[in-house]
């Protein structure tokens, strides 16, 4: 192929998105495994650089979550919209089976997302900052309600239970194809009316 006149062989790499690197990825991640595939394997995939990768995502083990820190800016957009008289469990409730409504023809899909997520373990270290930071908008939430700070011990409880029965619901969704997640999801967190009712 001829190269224009003018052009240069350097310079930018080709632009790319969230969304081509994460498809690559778990195209990749579907062939190799999640650990015999490298972030230089990734970026080929594209025809990108490996330093042009890290500016979409800081490692390869942040690419399963695609883009977590928009997702969890949206969840404390939905608890903050939630009426003040609405009791607080069923706020809690509304906001995470809303946190957890995905479009059912994306790719990767949502199932194969926590599928790797929950199932490689390689990523359970990782996976643990991001659940903090999933129940630390819950605390937020449930002390700026109950007039306490994140970190009392009421508020952190409605986290890590929030996130419990959230898991709980994802595991047998996994283990059961033909379930819905919401439906899944709207029963586990029910639960959470025992310990904010």
């Amino acid at each position: 192929m001829a190269i224009p006149h003018g052009a240069s062989l350097l310079g930018r790499p080709p632009a790319t998105s969230h969304a081509e690197i994460e498809r690559a990825a778990f195209g990749l991640f579907a062939l190799r495994g999640f650990d015999g595939t490298t972030l230089d394997a990734i970026a080929g995939e594209i025809g990108i650089s490996r330093r042009t990768l890290l500016r979409y995502f800081d490692s390869k083990n942040d690419i399963p979550w695609g883009r977590f820190a928009e997702t969890l800016d949206g969840f404390r957009a939905t608890l903050a919209g939630m009426p003040a008289d609405l009791p607080l469990y069923e706020a809690v409730h509304a906001a995470v089976l809303a946190f957890n409504r995905f479009d059912l023809d994306a790719h990767p899909s949502h199932r194969e997302r926590m599928q790797l997520i929950l199932t490689t373990p390689t990523l359970q270290a990782h996976s643990v900052l991001r659940y903090g930071e999933w129940r630390r908008v819950i605390a937020e939430y449930v002390a700026l309600r109950l007039d306490l700070r994140p970190d009392d011990l009421l508020p952190c409880t409605v986290g890590q239970v929030s996130l419990a029965l959230t898991l709980s619901a994802y595991t047998h969704w996994l283990d059961r194809p033909g379930l819905a997640l919401h439906d899944l999801l709207d029963m586990a967190m029910a639960g959470l009316r025992s310990y904010l009712g």
